[in-house]
């Protein structure tokens, strides 16, 4: 009896999140069809002009674009931008440097200032409970 594996696809919108592109800027082939696992393994490891182009020039999706300015999703919200931005948008608005970013970046300092407090704490405890008791 053969075991006949089928291949796994996902939707386009997915396939976009884990290339990090912004979906309804990829070609309409892409954005019609379904795309298995490896179709994506190819698109990642040789990516097609069109994707190189996605990733340097945007636009971006949300994720990326708070990544590229250094603060959380959330404070992209707060912050009023709620579309997808090209790399030259996020460039002017790093040189405006408005207050709002200045307080979200400050802000995600304190949040991963916190994140590694309490890994070392954590590293210690685990430290702690390695150790033989006598």
């Amino acid at each position: 009896m053969k075991s006949h594996q089928t291949a796994q696809t996902m939707k386009p919108a997915t396939a976009a999140k884990k290339l990090g592109v912004y979906l309804e800027a990829t070609p309409a082939e892409f954005r019609e069809g379904v795309v298995s696992r490896a179709e994506l393994n190819a698109l990642q490891a040789d990516p097609p002009e069109w994707l190189r182009e996605l990733r340097r020039d945007g636009p971006h999706p949300r994720p990326v674009v708070a990544a590229k300015l250094g603060i959380s999703n959330s404070g992209l919200a707060r912050g009023g931008i709620t579309e997808p931005l090209t790399t030259a948008q996020i460039e002017a608005l790093k040189a405006e440097n408005p207050e709002w970013l200045q307080k979200e970046r400050a802000t995600q300092a304190e949040v991963r200032k916190e994140a590694a407090r309490i890994r070392e704490r954590n590293a210690g405890r685990d430290e702690q409970s390695a150790q033989p008791r006598s």
